[in-house]
Formats: structure tokens, sequence, C-alpha cells
């Protein structure tokens, strides 16, 4: 493991401004896998109303990137993919990333985003490149 607690994750994804930056956080960390939250707000709305994709895409991502930088760190994305699968209906949307493989140099990683009702809003799939 790279990160040693939560304060240390926290401390080091403070830099990622775009997700800070939209009120994304990292709820829960571990070996096995991470959580990172976002409460919705407007500024998380596409021109219909509805949540923006790459809203989702960015909590999502941000999840993916705690989990390869504790497995390597440093890690890049190399791949990534993204389904959605409904509109969020909640207040909240949660991302938990879990890992799939780790080899010499990537690491796959699924990252499950829902809302707090419970709706699966997308699945997300990731292959980080160890630097």
């Amino acid at each position: 493991m790279e990160f040693s607690s939560l304060e240390e994750v926290r401390e080091y994804f403070k830099n990622d401004l775009f997700a800070t930056n939209a009120g994304m956080q990292v709820e829960e960390f571990s070996e096995d896998h991470v959580i990172c939250s976002v409460e919705l707000t407007k500024d998380h709305q596409n021109a219909n109303g509805g949540v923006m994709g790459g809203a989702i895409f960015t909590l999502a991502d941000l999840a993916f990137a705690v989990m390869v930088n504790n497995i390597h760190k440093p890690s890049v994305a190399s791949q990534v993919s993204i389904n959605f699968l409904s509109a969020p209906k909640g207040k909240k949307l949660f991302a938990k990333a879990g890992l799939m493989k780790t080899g010499r140099s990537t690491s796959v990683v699924k990252v499950d985003i829902y809302d707090d009702t419970a709706r699966d809003v997308a699945c997300f799939i990731g292959t980080a490149f160890k630097l």
C-alpha cells in the first residue's frame, strides 16, 4: 500500500483541482476498495437539467486514481471506458472502486457509480500504467 491513512489520501488528492473544485471527495480507502462521493448541485447539471456525464466520469476517475495510486504511485490511466446505466435520482453520487487485477506494469480497476437511492448510474473500467 502506498498510502497509510485516509488523511494522507485526501492530502495527496487535494491537488486534483478539477475534481475537488467540483465538490468530489474521498470517503473511504483500503487495500480492497475506495469510495468517493459528490453532493449534486446545479453546477453538475447539463443543459437538459440532468447530471452531466462528465461529472459522473470525473467522480469515477477520482476513485480509479486513488485505487491505482494506492497500488503503485505514480500510476496513470492508459485506457478507460464507461457505460451510463441510468440517470441519477438522488442528491448524492458515490463511486466505489475495486481492483480486478494488478500485474508488473498495469492494474485494472472496476468502478461502480450509484446514487443515494441505491440506483446504479454507471460502470467504469480503467487500466492504469505503473510509471
